[in-house]
């Protein structure tokens, strides 16, 4: 955390009468402490389920404010956050600063059997299941079990007959990019 933030949140501690890294505001169903009163409110939404930020346009609901104006940019868009090494922009920050990655090589996620490393922790996670032989996606018409949700999906046009890839010379079609690549 940048240092400018953190004396922020310690003045605003000390403004309430809470002292830095103090949390009197506890949850009474999980226990989660909290320093401000009102972050606890919010917090609780977690167990209601309350989300009274609703979208005008889509009609889906948030329980933070931050996070349908997030939302909003769906709509509109907009994407504030640019690279300024490349010039793509994103809708959010944090999608920012994993394709920083890309330019800089960081690769943070690394596997502890392989030592593979990867930019993202939901490619690490993916990995994973090479090493652990994990198949969670299942086909309900089959039974056969994938390690990733985008195999299953091709797999499943095995049943539907669905065949997105074809030729532009001769139109035949093909269920896979691959198959039509051979072809």
């Amino acid at each position: 955390m940048r240092a400018g933030r953190k004396r922020k949140r310690q003045d605003a501690a000390a403004e309430n009468g809470v002292q830095a890294g103090e949390r009197p505001h506890k949850c009474s169903t999980c226990g989660k402490a909290f320093s401000r009163s009102n972050s606890l409110a919010v917090h609780m939404r977690v167990h209601s389920g309350e989300r009274p930020h609703k979208c005008s346009t889509c009609g889906k609901a948030f329980s933070e404010s931050g996070d349908l104006t997030k939302h909003m940019r769906v709509h509109s868009g907009e994407r504030p956050y640019k690279c300024l090494t490349c010039g793509k922009a994103f809708s959010e920050s944090g999608n920012l600063a994993v394709h920083m990655r890309v330019h800089s090589g960081e690769r943070p996620h690394k596997c502890s059997t392989c030592g593979k490393a990867f930019s993202e922790s939901g490619d690490l996670t993916k990995h994973m299941r090479v090493h652990s032989g994990e198949r969670p996606y299942k086909c309900l018409t089959c039974g056969k079990a994938f390690s990733q949700s985008s195999d299953l999906a091709v797999h499943m046009r095995v049943h539907s007959g669905e065949r997105p890839h074809k030729c532009s010379t001769c139109g035949k079609a093909f269920s896979t990019s691959g198959y039509l690549a051979v072809h």
